[in-house]
């Protein structure tokens, strides 16, 4: 009798011992980026079409940028889930501010079915990582160089390096939700 009191009391010892073994740094149970597994060819199409229209009306040639940031000496695919998800977030972040900057009334019209997306695509991803994951170390320096960008460089040329690389951003939260090694 006094074995089946203590039953559920040591499985929900055992549980929490359990879980407090593995790490949490991963991605969070309400968090499903499965839609992004495969982003939609006509999502490409409209970042494309974007892409050209600010290319042909609104760049500014011979502008001396010298901005690398996604440049980076590691792929996303080496990075762990967690951090391949706080990496597209930043981009995602820097990518959807850069757009919204732009008043041209042509690319108004053109930015509008990227910017939906990659709006919903961040607001998916807020809250899947857990708030103590600490990202690693060539990550941290990435975000700080973007901070740091974002403070210091000219502002057109900001924009045209977020324009001329949304695709990356794209192929980044893919990566980010496959869950597992990328390409």
């Amino acid at each position: 009798m006094l074995c089946l009191h203590l039953t559920p009391l040591l499985v929900l010892v055992l549980g929490v011992s359990l879980g407090a073994a593995f790490p949490h740094d991963t991605l969070r149970k309400g968090c499903s980026l499965f839609r992004y597994r495969q982003i939609m060819v006509h999502e490409k199409k409209a970042v494309e079409r974007m892409q050209k229209e600010f290319q042909r009306k609104i760049r500014q040639p011979g502008r001396n940028c010298n901005i690398w940031l996604f440049d980076r000496e590691w792929m996303p695919a080496q990075l762990s889930v967690p951090n391949r998800v706080v990496l597209v977030e930043a981009e995602l972040n820097f990518t959807i501010r850069m757009l919204q900057l732009s008043t041209h009334p042509s690319f108004t019209k053109t930015r509008q079915r990227p910017l939906g997306f990659l709006t919903q695509a961040r607001e998916d991803l807020r809250g899947c990582v857990a708030p103590s994951h600490q990202p690693s170390g060539e990550l941290s320096q990435w975000l700080q160089d973007l901070q740091v960008a974002m403070e210091t460089e000219n502002t057109g040329c900001l924009e045209d390096y977020a324009i001329r690389h949304v695709l990356e951003v794209l192929d980044d939260l893919k990566c980010a939700a496959l869950q597992e090694q990328c390409s």
